[in-house]
């Protein structure tokens, strides 16, 4: 059964609770897990259904938006990816409405979710997914594998090599203190990119916790109303800089010098 709850504090504590199992290091969070792949799901579904039933006539509202998201996606990835690949656009696609369905979680009211989980028994429930640095860092470290994968196939093993030892300083004797600034290079990239967004995302959430915690509930919507429309700023921009940032990055694996 779900505890009760009596302070401010203790609310704090049960709203940013992951619904869990196992322990440690081999610990699930339930709860990101499903809101994510039911997020995915919901994504391949719609654009699935707007493909079939898409039409060269005049298009429906549904279609029409979907055509302006693709085209838009498509757009920056002409802009800034130098190389040529099926792949980029495609992925770029995803990323930016995936992020974004996920981060929309976060204006469903704060208490609905956690109030559904403690009448079904359970001790918690925290429905954001990009709240949660484990969604953020590995969705941040796939984009990596791929910029070792395109640098890779795109310069070959030993272009990849000399681009880590042979820069910036184009001498030998550098090679330790190229690898060093170049692989620091490479490894802040994914680790930027996670945190950027759980960072974003997870302060959004506390507001409205906090909002929640702290005030009489007849007063909440003065503070909690003007959040959220601000926060569908937030939460679009936050889809558009890791599309953006996964783009620039793909891109500069992908050139050949």
């Amino acid at each position: 059964m779900a505890s009760v709850i009596e302070t401010p504090q203790d609310y704090i504590e049960h709203h940013l609770k992951h619904l869990t199992v196992g322990e440690g290091f081999w610990s699930i969070n339930i709860d990101s897990m499903f809101f994510s792949i039911l997020t995915g799901l919901l994504f391949i579904w719609v654009f699935r259904l707007v493909a079939k039933r898409a039409t060269s006539g005049v298009p429906g509202k549904l279609q029409c938006a979907i055509e302006m998201i693709v085209g838009f996606v498509d757009n920056n990835v002409k802009d800034m990816y130098r190389g040529k690949s099926k792949v980029i656009a495609p992925l770029a696609l995803t990323v930016f409405v995936w992020v974004l369905l996920m981060n929309a979680l976060d204006l469903i009211p704060i208490d609905f979710i956690p109030h559904l989980a403690t009448l079904s028994g359970l001790p918690a429930l925290r429905i954001v997914p990009t709240a949660d640095v484990n969604v953020t860092m590995s969705m941040a470290f796939g984009v990596f594998f791929l910029i070792i994968f395109y640098s890779i196939k795109m310069k070959g093993a030993l272009g990849f090599a000399k681009e880590l030892t042979l820069q910036p300083f184009n001498h030998p004797i550098f090679i330790p203190i190229n690898l060093v600034l170049e692989v620091v290079a490479l490894v802040s990239k994914p680790i930027s990119l996670g945190l950027r967004l759980f960072g974003n995302m997870y302060a959004g959430e506390l507001i409205f916790i906090l909002i929640a915690a702290l005030l009489p509930w007849w007063s909440q919507w003065l503070l909690s109303l003007p959040w959220a429309i601000f926060h569908i700023l937030i939460i679009t921009l936050q889809a558009f800089i890791f599309m953006v940032l996964t783009i620039v990055y793909l891109s500069m694996a992908s050139e050949e010098h």
